[in-house]
């Protein structure tokens, strides 16, 4: 049992559940008829307990319960502290591994305590208790008046209000007994609706919570020079590593190129980088990592949108710095190629821009050592180049480490020296896909874009245009590829193509309807396919995406069977997979709906060449079983052979069509 304060971690955890509960409990409060559903706060707060300390539950009902009662008074501080010990008492017997008969046991014993508490308060305070009791009875009069006015209600009616009468009379035996009732049946309730939640967050996290060493203590960071000496890494419950024998040196002002296929370990390695222990091996430095500190580690992410926190540019780069680190903001951000962007909203970022914002926010921090997990993914061609150029000065600017993931050989030129993980085993590769005998004719219209506008923030002085008039055609059995640089719109249109956003004006129409009132006829497979993946297995994400119920195994392995997977894929933890796993996986469960038009965002982000080619010839299949698809992408080079067109996007306008 560890010991001690709260560790940042665990502020940050407490604090979110603190604000989501008080919401809950504020809600409860305000609107009529939502009592009940306060309950629901117990969920938060169960996750909370399941994964942390007791004293991090304490932290969360004081915090919780003073924005509860600074909000809505005393009722709302009640509230948030009921969930506070619904979910406690849940979260911590399923932390231990009991069951529903030691959750009982408990919960009965803790409505003694708090039945017990509420009799001395209410004997104490005999003015509140005038007006609760009151309050009580005026509320069950008048439900027995109500069903006394229906019929068949008499009965009903009559108990209403001998109860009612009771609860006046024989007060101390009322309020005790249903005290003490609520918090059984309010417990029970929490862990009705806790048990598969937290089913599923021990399913998708088999390995420990806390993988990084916690740093203690004020030693500064000193993660340079590093050196790795026959490292290897196996994930809790796997059959093999996911990084084998791995040796290397960085000292400060090296440039250290990390390449190697998908699956081959190379975002595992930028964890032990960052601080995971390993498996066996030896990972020398000089004193703490200190990720995220100054002078310390600092780690730019594949996807820069999970690690861009501020709302202005600016408040971004300074984001979880120390008040008495002074940064030249300004300065920072002309070096990254985003001078004058500091006042910018960081939700209206390209790609690009967004991953140049988080390189100024790790030099903010006067790194020793900056780790980058292939962070060209999500750049168009011109903006990888520039991006590139940039990771390559900044080990001769800064005297610093620098580490560059890349599954790009190309990548690597620019480095002192290459680390190449090799390719991944055979048995990671998927199957070939059947292949039909003929493609079939392509059919009549599908999907009508007609003008299509569409604005974020429409109708306020922030509004940004991202769609300005997208007229398009899409026939049935047809594949199109849709391109552009980084912020012409792709994405946007993407989903309104989906029907989850409808534009601001013009149409967008499936077979005749507007696609926002049929969403589901046009499946949309997301540039980060983990985001789809909401079950702790690649079978339970599969069926919960495909609409069968989880323990329908046949389905699951068909499905997997149509995009080249073994049944066996299925019990892996969504987290072991690799990016072509993950993209097929998501391919199949979207695919097992039988969409009429199947839009894929950026599937190629992240694959390396094999993988890329191997997704490509599926896709292929698929499209000549008749399947429309539309491919959003700025990298085009190896969609020739897949797609019939190519609409090319600039502004939120088509600039120009080719036919393949």
């Amino acid at each position: 049992m560890q010991s001690g304060p709260l560790r940042p971690v665990e502020f940050a955890h407490a604090a979110v559940t603190a604000a989501l509960m008080s919401v809950i409990a504020v809600l409860s409060m305000v609107v009529p008829g939502a009592v009940v559903f306060a309950w629901a706060g117990a969920v938060p707060m169960g996750v909370l307990a399941y994964h942390h300390r007791a004293r991090v539950a304490v932290a969360t009902a004081v915090a919780c319960g003073g924005i509860a009662f600074l909000l809505a008074g005393f009722g709302g501080l009640v509230s948030a502290w009921t969930c506070v010990y619904m979910g406690v008492i849940c979260g911590q017997v399923r932390r231990r591994n009991r069951g529903a008969g030691t959750m009982l046991a408990v919960a009965a014993l803790w409505g003694v305590v708090v039945a017990t508490a509420v009799f001395a308060f209410l004997g104490v305070l005999a003015d509140l208790r005038t007006i609760v009791l009151g309050v009580f009875a005026a509320n069950v009069h008048g439900l027995g008046a109500l069903f006394e006015s229906v019929p068949f209600g008499a009965g009903t009616g009559a108990a209403l209000h001998r109860l009612a009468e009771f609860g006046l009379e024989r007060w101390p035996v009322f309020v005790w007994v249903s005290v003490w009732l609520i918090v059984v049946f309010g417990c029970s309730f929490a862990w009705r609706i806790l048990t598969p939640v937290l089913r599923r967050v021990r399913a998708s996290s088999a390995a420990p919570q806390d993988l990084l060493p916690v740093e203690t203590g004020s030693t500064a960071p000193r993660p340079l020079p590093l050196i790795l000496r026959d490292v290897h890494y196996r994930y809790p419950g796997a059959e093999r590593d996911t990084v084998t024998g791995v040796s290397f040196t960085v000292a400060p002002g090296d440039h250290l190129a990390v390449t190697g296929a998908n699956g081959t370990g190379k975002s595992t390695l930028m964890r032990v980088l960052a601080g995971y222990t390993p498996t066996s091996g030896t990972v020398t430095r000089p004193g703490p990592v200190g990720l995220g500190r100054v002078g310390g580690t600092a780690v730019v992410l594949q996807h820069a949108d999970s690690q861009v926190l501020g709302i202005r540019v600016s408040d971004d780069v300074v984001w979880g710095l120390p008040p008495d680190v002074e940064v030249d903001v300004d300065g920072l951000l002309a070096e990254v190629g985003l001078a004058g962007m500091g006042h910018r909203d960081t939700s209206g970022l390209s790609g690009g821009e967004a991953q140049r914002l988080a390189v100024a926010a790790a030099l903010a921090r006067r790194p020793a050592l900056v780790v980058a997990d292939e962070v060209t993914t999500m750049v168009d061609r011109d903006g990888r180049t520039e991006l590139l150029g940039l990771l390559r000065g900044l080990s001769r600017d800064h005297d610093l480490g620098l580490v560059n993931i890349t599954h790009y050989p190309e990548e690597a030129d620019g480095a002192d020296r290459t680390v190449d993980l090799g390719t991944a085993a055979r048995a990671d590769r998927p199957d070939p896909p059947q292949r039909t005998a003929a493609r079939p004719e392509l059919g009549d219209p599908v999907l009508i874009l007609d003008d299509v506008h569409f604005e974020y923030d429409a109708g306020t002085p922030w509004r940004r245009p991202a769609l300005r008039g997208v007229d398009l055609c899409i026939r049935a059995g047809e594949a199109v590829l849709l391109c552009g640089g980084n912020g012409s719109g792709k994405s946007t249109l993407a989903w309104v193509m989906a029907g989850l956003v409808e534009p601001t004006s013009g149409s967008c129409e499936v077979d005749g309807a507007p696609t926002a009132a049929r969403v589901g006829a046009v499946a949309l497979a997301l540039q980060s396919a983990r985001l789809q993946l909401v079950r702790g297995t690649a079978g339970g994400a599969l069926a919960a995406l495909a609409g069968y119920r989880p323990d329908d195994g046949a389905a699951v392995a068909a499905a997997l069977a149509t995009v080249g997977l073994p049944a066996a894929i299925g019990e892996l933890l969504v987290d072991r997979l690799s990016g072509g796993q993950l993209r097929r996986v998501a391919l199949a469960g979207l695919l097992a709906r039988d969409p009429r038009v199947l839009i894929l965002d950026e599937p190629l982000a992240g694959l390396d060449l094999p993988s890329q080619r191997e997704l490509i010839e599926l896709l292929v299949a698929v499209r000549d079983a008749g399947q429309t698809i539309v491919i959003i992408s700025h990298d085009v080079d190896h969609l020739d052979r897949l797609c019939d067109r190519t609409v090319h996007l600039s502004g939120g306008v088509v600039d120009r069509e080719e036919v393949a």
